[in-house]
């Protein structure tokens, strides 16, 4: 087992790796906060669904849920329509407009990545990937009880990982 002194060398690298993760939240669509812009990519990566599972998957207090929600319906980003199944509660999915926002979000970070790591090998770029995406299996695995560690650079379907 690794020494104490490699955790907290871990740990210091953990804290830059948020400072980079919030310097990207600020490439953000007029209008849209960095919270509201994750809940656009989590519906964008998972489609359709009620409030209760998008407040799951953020993991965030249903309260900040429903607020980065009302502010994207204000926006034309997202519309709640009744769900069949239960007319009291509301699916959330994205509108025309907010596939073009998410869209634009992705592209414009993924450019800020590509600019800031223009000097990494693309086998560096998807080792990075592959290891984080673990961490985060590990990390979400406690709570579950799982470990469902996917690879997220062999997901075609879904190029850009929800933000978290």
């Amino acid at each position: 087992m690794a020494g104490n002194a490699l955790y907290e060398e871990l740990m210091r690298q953990l804290s830059a790796v948020g400072s980079v993760r919030r310097e990207l939240g600020r490439i953000v669509p007029a209008g849209c906060s960095d919270g509201s812009a994750t809940v656009l990519s989590v519906l964008g990566r998972h489609g359709a669904m009620r409030i209760g599972r998008l407040t799951e998957l953020l993991g965030v207090d249903p309260s900040a849920t429903s607020r980065h929600v009302a502010h994207l319906a204000a926006l034309g980003w997202v519309d709640r329509t009744p769900d069949p199944a239960d007319r009291r509660s509301r699916i959330l999915h994205l509108t025309p407009e907010g596939h073009a926002r998410l869209t634009e979000l992705s592209d414009r970070r993924s450019r800020e990545l590509a600019a800031r790591l223009a000097d990494w090998g693309d086998e560096d770029v998807r080792r990075l990937a592959r290891l984080l995406a673990r961490l985060r299996a590990d990390f979400d695995g406690q709570w579950t009880g799982q470990h469902t560690f996917a690879d997220p650079t062999e997901d075609a379907h879904h190029p850009h990982p929800p933000a978290a």
